[in-house]
């Protein structure tokens, strides 16, 4: 079915279709859900080059991602937000244009994106507390939305987890078992979400009257690898902590393996609460929740902050969208009592 049969069985012009489909403000509602339902009904897909001029747009999106970072493409976690974020693009149209550039070169290629016309918009991810591609992408005027937040937050739209109340949830978890000695094993605290969570944990420990060991605080990227080797230095330390309180899930399956090469048990020797976004591919549910856990859903966030971007693009007058989401904490068979206690 081509356009013109589809403005034919709805009894609407060409114009007004196309328009609905490509999301102008000045359809009626009622139209454009009556003109996507038709079109879902007859698996109509429109013409990629044809929407190119009609809307005047690229129809992609960009993702910038630099060669330092690159580590980040085979994680779950941003694996899993690029599905959710995938879906989106192609159920709405959308190209995803990928740029891997040196380090130093992300304002070269955002600058080069907008001078091309390349994408209609960008996705910045892993943002830091003071970044820098929050004012340039302002200043060379290119929609964007952010998976996270920075101090610049009321400025733009962005999506993000209450990383601060989850991380002191899980600590007052393990401070009501009993144990005093919590090890946190954070992302790199570069990064704005580790320094919220940072200070989530660091809050309850000093509203408990705990002055916070800088020896049982680490940061870095979240790697299996990362999680068994301070935890093996830890655990093998002249005062070990009897809890660990992981920043993701594959930080978690590398404390796992170092308490258990050491014989112990988790749950009842030593506890661990991680952060597991509940990845695809890496489920926690089962036979029941394995590891105690502060739990947010990171391919429907992926696939949020896309609706968000769109709505952008095709939206321009709108104002920032923001929206922060709770974090569910649900209690697995890796906590238990403190064994001093």
């Amino acid at each position: 079915m081509n356009l013109k049969e589809l403005a034919a069985s709805l009894k609407l012009s060409q114009t007004t279709v196309s328009r609905a489909l490509n999301g102008y403000p000045e359809v009626r509602e009622e139209t454009r859900r009556r003109v996507l339902a038709a079109a879902k009904a007859a698996n109509y897909q429109p013409n990629s080059r044809a929407r190119r001029l009609a809307t005047g747009r690229a129809m992609a999106v960009g993702h910038v991602v630099t060669l330092s970072d690159q580590g980040q493409m085979i994680n779950p976690v941003f694996s899993d937000f690029m599905a959710g974020a995938g879906e989106v693009y192609a159920r709405e149209g959308y190209d995803l244009v990928l740029s891997i550039v040196p380090a130093g070169e992300e304002e070269r290629a955002y600058r080069q994106l907008a001078s091309n016309g390349s994408v209609d918009g960008v996705m910045v991810q892993s943002p830091r507390p003071d970044d820098p591609r929050i004012a340039l992408l302002q200043e060379i005027g290119m929609p964007f939305v952010v998976h996270g937040r920075t101090t610049a937050r009321d400025s733009h739209s962005w999506l993000d987890i209450a990383n601060t109340t989850a991380f002191r949830r899980a600590t007052d978890l393990l401070l009501d078992l009993g144990h005093r000695r919590i090890a946190l094993l954070n992302g790199e605290e570069k990064l704005d979400f580790a320094r919220r969570r940072r200070n989530g944990y660091v809050a309850a420990l000093e509203a408990r009257g705990i002055a916070p060991d800088p020896a049982l605080i680490a940061g870095a990227e979240m790697t299996e690898a990362y999680g068994y080797a301070r935890a093996r230095a830890l655990l093998d330390g002249r005062s070990p902590p009897t809890a660990f309180l992981a920043s993701s899930v594959l930080v978690a399956f590398g404390v796992g393996r170092a308490v258990g090469e050491r014989g112990l048990a988790l749950g009842r020797e030593v506890s661990l609460v991680t952060h597991d976004d509940v990845l695809s591919y890496l489920s926690n549910d089962r036979d029941g929740p394995h590891f105690t856990a502060t739990r947010s859903p990171i391919r429907a966030a992926g696939a949020r902050c896309a609706e968000m971007l769109i709505g952008l693009i095709c939206n321009p007058g709108t104002g920032p969208v923001q929206e922060l989401w709770p974090v569910d904490l649900t209690v697995g068979r890796t906590t238990g009592p403190c064994p001093d206690t």
